[in-house]
């Protein structure tokens, strides 16, 4: 049984880390006692393990990071869990694919093995990277994701115009907002895209998907369709159809 916990990233703040942190326990259980973190985003991973256990977002389970392993491939095979960190997504997927990890990773997820993903960590659970908000700094063999849920997920969601500060004014930005990137990838795609906030948690089990955690809400972009917000009282079962 497929068995996600995804992050909309931004769970730095108090309030939003306590949801994640107490989705992360229920998720995993008592079963897990050691999880293998995955760092890929980030250049530092050392400094990156350090960063997620002094928040506490390691949740009191024991991370044990991929990059001090001989063998990366035998980690993920042997994992009782995956935590995949967020930060640019290109050089995650990048990563991923020339260390020879994605069909392993995605084969173990189908089987049951509990996956936990924030930000980046969310983007490439779905068919492609398409909807990250982060720049290319490195290109991947393609942008062809583990492809586990049939929809797009777009991490960070902040909807409206953003503002910037000028000599003390508030000033609004003249580029596009998020809202009308989301829509230029319908006008060349059909999926849809789940907009997550920051501070959000989405927890896929088996046939049933959901938010949780009093920091949730979701904003869902169809082709050709008003978008829709969720929050944790509704059922986002059917995106998984």
């Amino acid at each position: 049984m497929l068995r996600l916990l995804l992050g909309g990233g931004g769970h730095a703040p108090e309030p939003r880390r306590t949801v994640f942190i107490e989705a992360t326990k229920a998720f995993l259980g008592k079963i897990v006692d050691q999880v293998l973190f995955i760092p890929y985003a980030l250049e530092n991973y050392d400094r990156y393990l350090e960063i997620i256990r002094e928040l506490g977002l390691d949740a009191g389970y024991h991370l044990e990071g991929i990059h001090l392993s001989e063998n990366p491939l035998d980690a993920v095979t042997e994992a009782q869990a995956i935590y995949v960190g967020g930060g640019n997504t290109f050089r995650l997927l990048h990563t991923l694919q020339e260390k020879q990890l994605m069909s392993t990773i995605k084969a173990r997820t189908q089987d049951g093995l509990p996956y936990i993903g924030v930000s980046a960590g969310t983007n490439i659970v779905c068919p492609t990277i398409a909807t990250t908000n982060d720049m290319p700094i490195v290109w991947p063999q393609d942008l062809r994701a583990l492809d586990l849920v049939p929809f797009q997920i777009n991490p960070h969601f902040v909807s409206g115009t953003a503002h910037y500060m000028v000599d003390g004014i508030l000033v609004p930005y003249a580029g596009e907002t998020r809202e009308d990137r989301l829509k230029e990838y319908h006008e060349m795609n059909d999926r849809p895209i789940l907009a997550m906030s920051e501070g959000s948690v989405l927890c896929v089990e088996g046939k049933t998907a959901s938010l949780v955690g009093d920091t949730s809400w979701a904003r869902l972009f169809r082709k050709r369709q008003d978008p829709q917000d969720y929050t944790p009282r509704d059922s986002l079962d059917f995106l998984l159809s």
